[in-house]
């Protein structure tokens, strides 16, 4: 089933998803069931991101970003198949939601005269505190 992320939607051919042991807790049944799930998404082959989306995306994937140019998503929080898929796919979701928000253009500002003030009264009040610090000059 496609991802829909607003209103872009990952199709299920850019989704690779396996399933493996995951290690822990759990008794017998963490030996037994492969219920943590790898979910891969495909950056080169996708076609429902644009570049600066994918670029974006990459700088957020940070370590989860592999070789292959993919996003590597390993859920194993729950002990049943279907909810680590599902908490993998709302990983996956969250991700693309941050990608796909352009950031905001920074403008550069001056600071206000009443800024400059306080900084430069701030330095003369440390410099006085400072220079009362030194050795106390008495009548010899």
């Amino acid at each position: 089933m496609p991802i829909r992320v607003g209103k872009v939607v990952i199709p299920d051919s850019d989704l690779s998803v396996a399933f493996i042991r995951a290690g822990g807790p759990g008794g017998q049944n963490v030996n037994k069931v492969a219920s943590a799930v790898q979910l891969r998404f495909d950056l080169t082959g996708t076609r429902a991101l644009g570049e600066a989306a994918k670029t974006r995306l990459r700088t957020l994937a940070g370590r989860r970003l592999t070789d292959e140019d993919a996003v590597l998503i390993i859920a194993r929080e729950h002990r049943s198949q279907e909810q680590n898929r599902n908490a993998a796919e709302a990983r996956l979701v969250m991700l693309v939601r941050a990608a796909l928000t352009e950031p905001r253009p920074r403008h550069a500002t001056k600071p206000t005269c009443a800024s400059k003030i306080r900084r430069l009264e701030g330095k003369t009040r440390r410099g006085s505190i400072k220079r009362q610090r030194g050795r106390i000059q008495g009548d010899d």
